[in-house]
């Protein structure tokens, strides 16, 4: 029978772990928020707010698929909570960025989501 890799950390404490590390994986002048997602225990929501005069604030949803790998996926952009097109190049590449930070911190905590 074969050994089925699946997130077993209880989704409060993986939140908690990933408000510690996360701000140490992004811009130092970001900031973010990190919540379970109520709706799927594998998963958190990720709302970053970026540094500098732009003020936008992006949500993420983090989904493990196994214990080491996640799925990011962009939820929403604003600025100013209006939401603004993510489709301009500069976001993209905004967009791009903050994904990798993400999957650097799940890299980052895999002794505790790996069995």
């Amino acid at each position: 029978m074969a050994k089925i890799d699946e997130l077993r950390t209880n989704p409060e404490q993986l939140a908690e772990a990933w408000r510690n590390t996360l701000p140490r994986t992004m811009n130092s002048s970001d900031r973010c928020e990190v919540f379970p997602d109520e709706a799927d225990a594998k998963a958190l929501r990720v709302t970053i707010h970026s540094a500098g005069h732009q003020a936008y604030t992006f949500d993420f949803k983090v989904t493990y698929v196994d214990s080491r790998e996640v799925l990011v996926e962009l939820i929403d952009v604003e600025k100013d909570q209006v939401a603004v097109d993510e489709r301009t190049d500069m976001m993209q590449q905004l967009i791009l960025d903050y994904k990798r930070h993400l999957h650097e911190c799940a890299q980052a905590l895999q002794q505790l989501t790996h069995a």
